[in-house]
């Protein structure tokens, strides 16, 4: 067991954002599920996503996520970017800017490139702003883009 693991509180969604999150990431799986009674709505579980363990439960309206906790997700190229991209739109997504997108469950996602955080580490801080201000104009982060932005800082 992990010394910390993020828990989620969904209003009743548990069980359809395990799914999605299983089918979506890999290294993914549900590993237990409590539910109310021997078929009824799913109440707590146990999940893992891209090897990070997560607990999860049904809380009803009470709860809700927000920006200011997101998941972020080391891409290790453009295509892979494309792929998550793709499947969260699919799911019905809500877009945000700079790479951030915010499931059709409330939680939202940080789909970033490796190239990125490698152009954004460089110490010229001439290019890095370069590549920043680029990003600032994305909604899905384009390591094209990024590394003409650098290119030609």
């Amino acid at each position: 067991m992990n010394k910390v693991t993020p828990f989620l509180m969904f209003n009743d969604q548990l069980e359809a954002a395990m799914a999605f999150y299983a089918a979506t990431f890999p290294d993914s799986r549900i590993t237990a599920v409590a539910r109310t009674g021997t078929d009824g709505p799913v109440t707590s579980a146990e999940f893992v996503v891209g090897g990070q363990r997560f607990m999860g439960y049904n809380g009803g309206p009470y709860f809700s996520f927000s920006q200011g906790f997101s998941l972020f997700v080391d891409c290790a190229d453009q295509r892979e970017v494309d792929a998550y991209w793709d499947a969260l739109v699919a799911a019905g997504a809500t877009i945000l800017q700079c790479g951030w997108i915010t499931d059709p469950f409330g939680v939202t996602w940080q789909i970033v490139p490796r190239r990125f955080m490698e152009l954004i580490n460089d110490t010229n801080t001439t290019k890095v702003k370069a590549v920043m201000e680029a990003m600032m104009r994305m909604k899905k982060l384009d390591v094209a883009t990024l590394e003409r932005a650098y290119a030609e800082a």
